[in-house]
């Protein structure tokens, strides 16, 4: 058996694209989250969707720092 023990090369060129591709798919996630938090009556439910937002806005967040560094690394 032949194994390839070459390492793929680095290919960073389409990370900014997915990065904003992650960054709508978050949003999406949210705005999901926020319809079915209006159709809840548990209270405790309605936290955690509250509580899974707010990571989701920090995950924005570092995708957006990703997307600055990507951009500075590029020029």
């Amino acid at each position: 058996m032949t194994y390839n023990n070459k390492p793929n090369p680095d290919d960073r060129s389409d990370n900014v694209e997915k990065l904003q591709n992650m960054i709508e798919n978050t949003i999406q996630n949210m705005e999901a989250a926020e319809e079915s938090m209006a159709l809840t009556d548990s209270d405790t439910q309605r936290r955690q969707i509250q509580e899974k937002n707010e990571r989701r806005r920090e995950s924005i967040e570092s995708f957006r720092s990703e997307i600055k560094d990507e951009v500075r690394d590029q020029k």
